[in-house]
């Protein structure tokens, strides 16, 4: 399988925001959140991606499918890092079969300096694939923390997040 990580235009900015639903949809077993009157999650940040700078959106492909999305940004949540991996979704049909790591992977190389990445410890299959990647990109040089507050998800766990730096590796 050919993979590929593009950069989501402004005017395919409908079609992210399609896959985000899936995402939201898809995550909402664990965050407990409802849609809205409308009848979907929205995502407050999405025009931004277009309109403010420290904000990168990207499709990730395999053999010229979409097959899922990232989003990084400076905008960091817990503690001061050059970037946050603030979305990262692969679609169930091509888990598994190598597209994460490779996206994961390539982002950290193109975005070279300090990261912070949030997951949801009772997604189990996130917290295994984030482990194996963060761990094998960094070769163990990550820290993770169990952050609270305004950092806890909608349903009142504490986030876990990823500390590691890229910019040596």
């Amino acid at each position: 399988m050919n993979f590929e990580i593009v950069p989501a235009e402004r005017h395919e900015k409908e079609i992210l925001r399609n896959l985000m639903e899936k995402y939201d949809y898809e995550f909402s077993q664990y965050t407990l959140e409802d849609v809205n009157p409308l009848g979907l999650y929205g995502y407050d940040w999405l025009d931004g991606y277009w309109t403010e700078k420290g904000r990168w959106a990207f499709f990730l492909k395999a053999d010229g499918k979409l097959a899922g999305f990232a989003m990084v940004n400076d905008y960091p949540e817990a503690g001061k890092t050059d970037y946050c991996m603030s979305e990262f979704f692969v679609m169930y049909k091509y888990r598994r079969c190598g597209l994460g790591s490779f996206a994961a992977r390539a982002l950290f190389d193109r975005f070279r300096g300090s990261w912070q990445l949030k997951r949801h410890p009772k997604n189990l299959p996130s917290v295994g694939f984030w482990d194996r990647v963060v761990g094998s990109y960094t070769k163990g040089a990550y820290r993770v923390e169990s952050m609270g507050g305004d950092i806890a998800y909608p349903d009142g766990t504490p986030a876990d997040v990823f500390f590691f730096d890229t910019a040596s590796l």
